[in-house]
């Protein structure tokens, strides 16, 4: 028996797609139905009837789903409970995070935060949307913060955590200011002279929701360059390379100085949330503090209406 089968289980039970479950567990689809198959054998009946579309649990999997739910929950608490045995006082608050969330939010946040949590120890763990997701789902960190945007779904069963909004961002197309005046970079561009874009990977959320919002305009753009950081990308800009579509809060200090400008229209902007999720009946006292203030930072500006 693996815990991957159960977790990989109760995530098709969710989706009933083996696609979506097997990009949600960040596997090829291939090595997911191997591990459902394993599952399957290892419980010694089919869980999955798949003569149907969309596929569906069969009477078997539907009555081992709950258990294999419950397993989970098990066996992650057990090892939370632990862990914080062991550890004791030496305790971390880990938080799973895209990068430019760790530089641009909760760097300055996590300092707030120790200044009112005395004891509060934080390890920052930053990688791809779908790793701090799974890490969230997996217990492998306390809080996840990340965009969200309503075109691009999570790959994460929301419905298993609370969630506190922190505040909102903006994906803006800008270009260094030099580069665009000596060069005439305009957005939509021309057929005959398109634009240089400076790109996220399309596997990447970012990626995912600035294509989402450029294939609603008609562009003329021409990809010259693709990384999945936005520090990468932002360092493309400022050194005219092309334009591409930065977070505000990455580029905030640029655009103030001139060094960089917004381009074309509003249309152009992405509006995303900001938020935090975590399971508060696994957090030890330091945890529950820290979300504690999460809710309030946020009640607070709610009532202030900002």
């Amino acid at each position: 028996m693996d815990l991957n089968w159960l977790q990989d289980f109760v995530c098709l039970g969710r989706t009933l797609s083996f696609t979506r479950a097997a990009e949600e567990r960040n596997i090829t689809q291939s090595a997911f139905s191997r591990r459902v198959k394993s599952l399957e054998n290892w419980i010694g009946v089919a869980l999955i009837d798949r003569a149907t579309f969309p596929v569906q649990l069969s009477p078997a999997g539907r009555q081992f789903l709950p258990v294999a739910k419950a397993i989970i929950a098990e066996l992650l608490d057990a090892r939370q409970a632990i862990r914080e045995q062991d550890q004791g006082d030496k305790s971390f608050q880990r938080f799973a995070v895209l990068h430019t969330i760790s530089v641009n939010y909760l760097t300055a946040r996590l300092e707030e935060l120790e200044a009112k949590i005395d004891t509060l120890r934080a390890r920052v763990i930053s990688d791809s949307l779908s790793t701090c997701c799974q890490l969230l789902a997996e217990g492998g960190c306390d809080f996840l913060l990340c965009y969200r945007h309503p075109d691009v779904p999570l790959v994460l069963d929301e419905s298993q955590f609370s969630c506190c909004d922190l505040g909102t961002e903006w994906m803006i197309p800008v270009g260094q200011t030099q580069a665009m005046t000596t060069h005439g970079w305009r957005l939509p561009g021309r057929a005959s002279e398109p634009v240089p874009y400076l790109a996220y990977e399309r596997s990447s959320f970012l990626g995912a929701v600035v294509d989402q919002t450029i294939s609603r305009q008609n562009l003329h753009l021409n990809v010259r360059y693709v990384d999945g950081l936005v520090e990468a990308i932002k360092r493309r800009v400022l050194n005219g390379s092309g334009v591409g579509w930065l977070p505000f809060s990455a580029i905030k200090e640029e655009l103030a100085a001139g060094q960089v400008q917004e381009i074309g229209a509003a249309a152009l902007k992405a509006q995303m949330t900001l938020s935090v999720f975590c399971s508060p009946s696994r957090l030890d006292d330091n945890g529950k503090e820290v979300w504690e203030q999460f809710v309030t930072s946020e009640a607070e500006k709610t009532e202030q209406g900002c």
